[in-house]
């Protein structure tokens, strides 16, 4: 039966309905981003040097990080303009990695994250 005013056998969206929320696809690209293996460590161990760090100083930090994985990565994270690899033409080279603004950024999801997981996680 028809509502009064409505035409027979039509039936009229209603405005107020929402669209079942789905995936932000920007939020999935930074989970993916700083979740990948170890990313999240690195950046981390950044943030809380919080001064420029050498590359065996990095992998220092994460003494279970392969030097292959902690290359790729750090590749990965200047890329993503998320580190800054900056070259001092010295004898020996000497290279140091520091967070970009947008790094430095991440500051208080990583600290959150770490907070909810010594809740958490055993």
């Amino acid at each position: 039966m028809a509502a009064r005013g409505e035409p027979r056998g039509r039936r009229v969206a209603v405005a107020t309905q929402e669209r079942p929320a789905g995936c932000c696809p920007h939020l999935h690209e930074a989970v993916e981003l700083v979740g990948k293996r170890w990313t999240g460590a690195i950046v981390y161990v950044l943030l809380e040097h919080r001064q420029p760090m050498r590359f065996t100083q990095i992998g220092q930090a994460i003494p279970d990080l392969s030097d292959r994985l902690l290359s790729e990565r750090m590749k990965e994270l200047e890329a993503r303009g998320i580190v800054r690899r900056r070259v001092h033409p010295e004898a020996p080279v000497r290279v140091e990695y520091e967070l970009t603004s947008a790094g430095r950024e991440l500051a208080p999801a990583l600290r959150e994250l770490r907070r909810w997981a010594l809740r958490h996680l055993e």
